[in-house]
């Protein structure tokens, strides 16, 4: 009987100890220096249907130029609008269902599932094979392509997509980093593939999970999810709040410290 009352002691001072623990807080734990990983292969961020673009043509004359440039309006005053050709503003184009865009005298160009370089280099190539501006310079931003980091980061929210390639731990550092109550070994991430919904889970401690992962490199409208370690997780309920108060682990010691000595009395 002795001997049970010692383990059930034991088995508290465990449980407890248990509840305590501290949560696991760092990244890449089993990197040393000189290592190499090989990143997984991706293309830069290609063009949906309905996605926008902005589209600029240069030239070093820019009275040809014009002409390939949608004109953007603005209204100065009740019923009038100006054009206003202005550096800092381009017009917009948006990719109908067919994949295409209807450009200035080129007229429908399909682009739909090509990268920015690819609409760039297309469009100068149709400008210059038709003999219709022979210095073309064609400049093509994405503009309404995002990703979400959900969940345990200090900075939660939608984030546009302003450059060819964005991997995972530029969004995670872009949302702020995790919080001390984010789990690093268990990130998801959500990617949409046609009608299908793709999953990755990815361990941050792990270097070779990250790098080997095909949710590396992130496309359009992917999102990351971080989960709550078990300290939130308990810290959301009543009995988890108790846990933390300073008032609880005093009257567990001082139980803990009556029950040894009735038993070793």
């Amino acid at each position: 009987m002795k001997s049970l009352k010692i383990l059930s002691v034991l088995a508290l001072i465990a449980l407890l100890a248990a509840s305590c623990s501290t949560p696991n807080l760092g990244y890449f734990k089993e990197v040393e220096s000189g290592q190499q990983y090989d990143l997984p292969e991706t293309k830069s961020f290609i063009v949906q249907t309905g996605d926008v673009i902005s589209i600029l043509v240069s030239s070093r004359d820019p009275q040809l130029a014009y002409i390939f440039n949608l004109p953007v309006v603005s209204r100065i005053d009740a019923g009038v609008s100006q054009l206003n050709i202005n550096n800092s503003r381009v017009a917009t184009y948006r990719i109908d269902p067919n994949g295409e865009i209807d450009f200035p005298v080129l007229g429908k160009l399909h682009i739909a599932g090509m990268t920015r370089s690819e609409i760039a280099a297309y469009i100068k190539g149709q400008l210059v094979g038709k003999d219709l501006l022979r210095d073309a310079i064609v400049t093509v931003d994405l503009l309404n392509l995002y990703y979400s980091v959900m969940g345990e980061v200090k900075d939660p929210g939608r984030f546009a997509i302003d450059q060819d390639r964005v991997s995972l731990l530029d969004a995670i550092s872009r949302a702020g980093d995790l919080t001390i109550y984010g789990r690093r070994d268990n990130v998801l991430v959500l990617r949409e593939d046609g009608n299908k919904q793709l999953t990755y889970r990815i361990d941050l401690t792990k270097p070779d999970q990250i790098y080997s992962s095909p949710a590396f490199w992130l496309k359009a409208n992917d999102k990351i999810y971080i989960e709550p370690n078990i300290k939130r997780a308990r810290e959301s309920t009543e009995l988890g709040t108790t846990l933390i108060q300073p008032s609880f682990w005093m009257s567990t010691i001082s139980f803990i410290t009556s029950m040894c000595i009735i038993i070793f009395k």
